[in-house]
């Protein structure tokens, strides 16, 4: 720990410059606009694992950008890490909201304020200069292997066919990801649970072009109040999802494990007051915990059509579309989700629109166990660096590929996230405390080292 620290102070300027370098880069892999930026982010990574001290890295081309691998092999016979991460980021959405400029970091307050500090640029480079650190000082215990995608936030649609191709290249004892948070900063947790994730973009169509509203108004369906209309059936008055056999298959938790998540620590109260909410909104049965770790949810994340100019124009639009997600827990499959979304949403509008339904992206949810030897080692490292030992929770989040890899590379992952809920990822001014940034560089060596000790 005593070199750790001497690390971090005496690299403290150069880690936060070359983190800086990775943040300056918009790459936004939802905008087909920064396609470079992906390319340049992706040569980024790649001179800065080389630097870190691996053997070889490689910018490896998919169907759509490529993904950056590099490994250090020490020993064959010792076990060998993967670490995956992603140097995609969100678009900015409104810039007005912005305390300063997304991709112009800087620090406040001994905070990094930048699109992508935490999600998942800076939970990435942690991994990086915990690595180094092991280099130089030589007491690298294991083999690792980095792979850095950048299609994390739309999906990851590539990887997929990416690690299906290169099985042998990517073996490992256990893949390690930062890309999740913890419950505060002086509550050090480990996500045992990811919830899965069904994307939808679905479009309601009427008459042929705009009507004038006054001469057609009350004589031809308008889109847009037929698709409020018909996402107001898709819950019901306790807010459970009304589609057809949605909760068939969930996983219901024992009494026992909820009661044991019920000992996490979580004031609702700091929870409203966070949020700037009046009072929390959820499915009847189930408290907040659950609703985001064990429940399944289906939530409106866009809606549009019509007129949104300046002044009025009374048009009855055409089409109207909303962009519509589910997140699913253990034993639901989102391809059958999906299709019975489809089926349902339709049987909700009348007979004066036509419905579209386009499958944007989805995935699986995922367990971890908490007696696997890379969470017991991950449990190990916290407790050195934090003092206490982690608390295991489950996310409401989705990250799909960590299901992909278990079901396409048969290994498991350890999500050791050092993000927290302030930390407004996929919001405007995105943040990552410096504590919590070196904090974790100091926690990953000391999961190499405990994990080395269970082969």
């Amino acid at each position: 720990m005593e070199k750790l620290n001497q690390f971090i102070d005496q690299n403290k300027q150069r880690i936060l410059d070359e983190l800086f370098s990775l943040l300056r880069i918009p790459s936004i892999s939802s905008d087909s606009s920064h396609k470079d930026d992906m390319i340049r982010c992706a040569q980024r990574w790649k001179e800065l694992l080389l630097e870190a001290g691996v053997d070889k890295c490689e910018i490896m081309p998919t169907k759509g950008n490529p993904v950056v691998y590099a490994e250090k092999i020490i020993d064959k016979q010792k076990p060998t890490v993967l670490v995956y991460g992603h140097y995609d980021v969100m678009p900015v959405g409104e810039k007005e909201l912005w305390h300063s400029e997304p991709f112009e970091p800087v620090i406040k307050d001994n905070i990094i304020w930048g699109r992508g500090a935490d999600d998942d640029k800076g939970q990435s480079f942690m991994h990086a200069k915990a690595f180094e650190f092991m280099v130089k000082e030589n007491c690298l215990p294991c083999n690792v292997k980095f792979m850095l995608e950048g299609e994390e936030e739309i999906g990851s649609t590539s990887l997929y066919d990416f690690c299906s191709e290169n099985k042998a290249m990517l073996q490992a004892d256990v893949i390690l990801v930062s890309d999740t948070s913890m419950i505060a900063a002086d509550i050090p947790s480990i996500t045992t649970g990811l919830r899965g994730l069904g994307y939808v973009e679905v479009k309601v169509k009427a008459a042929n072009r705009d009507l004038h509203s006054g001469i057609y108004g009350g004589a031809v369906a308008n889109p847009i109040n037929v698709l409020c209309q018909m996402i107001s059936k898709l819950t019901d008055e306790n807010n459970h999802v009304t589609v057809t056999d949605f909760y068939k298959e969930v996983l219901n938790v024992s009494d026992e494990e909820r009661s044991l998540m019920a000992q996490a620590p979580f004031s609702l109260d700091k929870y409203k007051k966070e949020l700037g909410i009046n009072n929390i909104h959820g499915e009847s049965g189930f408290s907040t915990i659950e609703r985001t770790g064990i429940r399944p949810s289906l939530d409106v994340c866009g809606i549009w059509g019509g007129y949104q100019g300046e002044g009025s124009m009374t048009v009855i639009p055409s089409e109207a579309f909303a962009k519509i997600s589910f997140r699913l827990v253990p034993d639901q499959d989102f391809n059958v989700i999906t299709e019975r979304f489809v089926k349902y949403f339709k049987s909700l509008a009348p007979d004066s629109v036509e419905v579209e339904v386009k499958e944007l992206h989805g995935g699986y949810a995922y367990v971890c166990p908490i007696d696997l030897p890379a969470y017991r080692a991950a449990e190990k490292a916290y407790e050195q660096v934090y003092g206490k030992r982690p608390v295991p929770t489950r996310s409401g989040g989705s990250i799909p590929i960590i299901a992909g890899f278990e079901r396409i590379l048969g290994i498991k992952s350890v999500l050791i996230g050092f993000g927290l809920s302030t930390d407004a990822i996929h919001s405007p001014n995105e943040n990552y405390p410096l504590t919590q940034l070196f904090n974790g560089i100091k926690t990953i060596p000391l999961f190499y080292q405990e994990f080395a000790k269970t082969r």
